[in-house]
């Protein structure tokens, strides 16, 4: 990752700010990009562009062209941008649909498409995306979530398509991650079993690096100890 222009949307998260410290510590030069408002200085391998709305296309693109007019260029994009929602479907509300697709799906296609001139004129550009072992077979209360979380695996297959030779496009699917929100709803859970934030991390970084210049259109299985 050494020299590399990497954007991590969602840097403020959980899962972000340990992708954005594991890529920075591998010499890479990163843009963290969040709808939270930024409270980190730039620095000369760091900016982080804050309150932005990756859902509405003109916004997601403004934030890509600031980060490539920063740096020069941009290879890779990790989308980690997104939410999570438990909802029953027949006592639910059609808005938490729309919510979960906008937050999940729209989030990683409008910084893709933003961002892939830019990806197709370097010599290893990247998207990994961020989908879900839960997408895969959807329990009670995981429809919405699961539904947008397919989404994103459809997507990370498609953009593979059509980006082939130029761009590798890859998702990594976790099934529950270790972070303090997890362990608050579920209180009772065996914590060990979870996917931590670094080792999802390394993943992530395997599928932007040179080392995996061959993978496209993975939608790889993050398990834990499960």
């Amino acid at each position: 990752m050494q020299g590399k222009v990497v954007v991590v949307t969602g840097a403020s998260g959980a899962l972000g700010k340990v992708v954005v410290e594991a890529a920075l510590a591998r010499g890479a030069k990163v843009a963290g990009v969040d709808h939270a408002a930024s409270l980190i200085p730039a620095m000369t391998n760091r900016i982080e562009l804050g309150g932005v709305d990756l859902s509405d296309p003109a916004q997601a693109g403004v934030a890509i062209e600031a980060v490539a007019m920063q740096f020069g260029r941009l290879d890779v994009l990790i989308n980690i941008a997104g939410g999570f929602a438990f909802e029953m479907v027949r006592e639910g509300d059609a808005e938490t649909w729309q919510r979960m697709f906008a937050l999940n799906v729209l989030t990683a296609l409008n910084a893709s498409r933003a961002a892939i001139p830019h990806l197709a004129a370097s010599t290893a550009g990247r998207i990994v995306n961020i989908g879900a072992m839960g997408a895969l077979q959807a329990g009670a209360g995981m429809g919405a979530y699961a539904a947008s979380k397919a989404g994103v695996h459809r997507l990370t297959e498609a953009l593979a398509a059509e980006c082939k030779g130029k761009i590798t496009v890859n998702a990594v699917l976790p099934s529950t991650i270790d972070t303090p929100a997890n362990r608050a709803s579920m209180p009772q859970a065996d914590f060990t079993n979870w996917v931590t934030p670094q080792e999802l991390a390394e993943v992530i970084l395997f599928l932007a690096s040179d080392a995996a210049s061959a993978v496209t259109g993975a939608l790889l299985p993050v398990k834990g100890r499960v």
